[in-house]
């Protein structure tokens, strides 16, 4: 979603320039980011350890 098009309800300017506390605070949520790193960075980073441990097992 993007905010681009957002019009804030309590001073009527674009959420994008943020104006007010309320629209910096609708674009604030509408750009939130969760903290830590993302699921599919996860997995690879999983799949690698796996494959590198199934790696050192097979070379013994």
């Amino acid at each position: 979603m993007s905010c681009e098009h957002l019009i804030c309800a309590q001073c009527a300017g674009p959420v994008v320039e943020a104006r007010c506390p309320a629209c910096r605070a609708a674009r604030a949520q509408v750009h939130h980011h969760g903290p830590g790193l993302s699921l599919p960075l996860v997995a690879i980073a999983l799949l690698a350890l796996l494959a590198l441990m199934l790696a050192l097992q097979l070379a013994h």
